[in-house]
């Protein structure tokens, strides 16, 4: 069985005259096909994989094709070619019932715009998915509310759209999305036309509310910070192409092209960068490694000790050749920006730890040749 919940591939959508008879071809660019063949490509041969309770960003400038790929993912909009798979299942192929079951039960939308019925109380609005299901009255209106609640807006149940601000309206819609329970989330930017204050707001409760639910996400933003900040992977397009997908880590420090590097310009590295992206193993011996001559080596009074397993045994201080317990640790996803204080006040690295495995340590001077780097 597939570890990958949504698989896209080679996927294509092209608008014109005759788009059910275009034939794919990647060696051409997006201005070529127009000039020779009348056609607009909207999303050109994009692949990419996303892994289950992940967040997925797709970023680009307007243009890039990024609301059209999405769109695609649910068939809201019909891909000229290519393949979705679903844990192995084509989307593409689905017959309309299957689809109609998909987006009611295992795929939810939140847009831009928020998509909120004015009529209609804010609890109505959230349990209108549920309503749609043919759920009764009290037990949609029950669901309605905890999403309310786990929103921040406990007591607006009975309010109008339009008596709510933008951030409200916009948490309202995730409500809506999250009642039915979906398995995936497509965020079609849905900050964006927020005020930069309610926007911060909106990202850290979005964070919040994922380390709860642990829903696969794909996200669409044109905003890099809020790319980086949201995503666990990202994907770059550029006239309907994705140019580069990776970790925040993995696009901040190497990017794939000039037009990625724009982008990565101006980002705070300490707000990116982690543990495990700056971490050695110089620090670090197995249970059977001569500790002495490993200390002499590395010109270090203190040493972390693993097992075959990588299983973490604990730190040892010259001149004791006894095991201590580790009393400070980070884990690998700790950023830099975070790690900086913690390493002022410490003389000694610190040891990077997940599941009780060893998996390096962190001290001042890599902290340092990572910040010195940034440019």
């Amino acid at each position: 069985m597939t570890s990958y919940q949504i698989e896209c591939k080679n996927l294509w959508k092209v608008f014109g005259p005759n788009a059910e008879k275009f034939k794919p071809d990647t060696s051409l660019s997006k201005e070529e096909i127009l000039e020779r063949t009348g056609h607009v490509v909207a999303v050109q041969d994009v692949s990419f994989k996303v892994r289950k309770g992940e967040i997925f960003v797709i970023m680009g400038l307007s243009g890039s094709g990024k609301s059209t790929l999405i769109r695609c993912l649910s068939r809201l909009i019909e891909p000229t070619s290519g393949h979705v798979l679903l844990e192995g299942n084509d989307i593409l192929t689905m017959a309309d019932k299957e689809l109609l079951e998909l987006r009611r039960h295992r795929m939810s939308m939140v847009f831009q715009h928020f998509g909120l019925f004015a009529h209609r109380q804010v609890i109505d609005n959230v349990a209108y998915g549920l309503e749609v299901q043919g759920v009764d009255t009290k037990t949609r209106h029950e669901r309605a509310r905890e999403m309310i609640k786990l929103v921040g807006l406990q007591g607006w149940e009975h309010h109008y759209p339009t008596m709510l601000s933008g951030g409200m309206q916009q948490r309202v819609g995730i409500a809506r999305a999250l009642a039915v329970n979906p398995e995936i989330l497509l965020f079609d930017e849905p900050f964006s036309a927020l005020d930069p204050l309610i926007r911060r707001e909106l990202q850290d409760e979005l964070l919040s509310l994922q380390k709860q639910m642990q829903k696969t996400i794909l996200f669409i933003t044109h905003d890099f910070l809020e790319a980086v900040k949201l995503g666990d992977y990202i994907a770059i397009m550029k006239d309907g192409a994705v140019v580069q997908t990776g970790t925040p880590v993995d696009i901040v420090m190497k990017p794939a092209n000039d037009y990625v590097r724009a982008f990565t310009k101006d980002v705070p590295k300490a707000n990116v960068l982690t543990a495990a992206s700056i971490s050695s193993n110089d620090c670090v011996i197995n249970n059977t490694d001569d500790f002495v001559n490993a200390m002499r080596e590395q010109k270090t009074s203190t040493l972390f000790v693993k097992d075959s397993s990588g299983k973490c045994l604990g730190k040892l201080v010259s001149p004791s050749p006894n095991l201590s317990p580790i009393t400070e640790s980070v884990t690998p996803t700790t950023k830099l920006n975070t790690l900086l204080g913690r390493l002022a006040k410490s003389d000694v690295p610190i040891p990077v730890i997940e599941n009780g495995r060893l998996l390096g340590t962190v001290d001042r001077a890599r902290a340092m040749m990572a910040l010195a780097n940034e440019s």
